[in-house]
């Protein structure tokens, strides 16, 4: 089967790879666990300490994405 990826995205989904799981493209992190970090209230260095093959870049556009689905979700679009 083959793995699906927005051209432009840092989220990769595999079946091959945590049961599918969307994870940051390149590893195995999935991107539900930055999720789980930010509702914490951790800092993004913790996350970055735990998990340092991610990039501030895939986080910030992982962040950037999440926004953008958010608000097209709810009809907005982003200014």
């Amino acid at each position: 089967m083959e793995a699906k990826t927005k051209p432009e995205s840092v989220v990769s989904t595999d079946p091959e790879i945590m049961s599918g799981t969307p994870c940051f493209r390149g590893t195995r992190v999935p991107v539900k666990t930055l999720f789980e970090y930010l509702a914490a209230g951790d800092p993004l260095e913790e996350f970055f300490d735990g998990f340092p093959r991610v990039t501030p870049e895939q986080v910030q556009a992982v962040l950037a994405e999440a926004g953008e689905a958010l608000l097209e979700r709810h009809g907005a679009t982003a200014a």
